[in-house]
């Protein structure tokens, strides 16, 4: 199963962008949905995550500019990014894992490609 972004793209700080994962083939009864970044030089880390029930974490560093939210039946994960600044320039990655909602990545079985967000200054 691959997953897919979209949704990614340039955007002057301040501004917001609204990335789109969607999961064919994959039904996400009881899969929690996870968002991963990784900057350029810098390894891949956790954003947010969104159980199967709804349930959310954020990391420190997006907390409060960040929301994440699913809809099962159209198979798709959302991360809205408000107030974004030069250090979420990232390629952002949607993964799936079946269980708990966690930023730990290795927990994660599928995965998509990435979409690129640039945020200049």
């Amino acid at each position: 199963v691959r997953m897919v972004e979209s949704g990614g793209g340039g955007v002057q700080a301040g501004g917001s962008l609204r990335l789109s994962c969607t999961a064919p083939g994959l039904d996400l009864d009881y899969y929690a949905l996870g968002w991963f970044r990784q900057a350029p030089g810098k390894g891949r880390e956790g954003v947010s995550c969104i159980g199967w029930s709804g349930g959310s974490v954020y990391a420190d560093s997006v907390e409060g500019r960040f929301t994440i939210s699913r809809d099962n039946s159209k198979r798709t994960l959302y991360l809205q990014m408000d107030s974004l600044t030069p250090t979420d320039t990232a390629t952002y990655y949607c993964a799936a894992r079946r269980g708990t909602c966690s930023l730990f990545q290795n927990w994660y079985n599928y995965w998509g490609q990435g979409t690129q967000v640039t945020v200049s200054s």
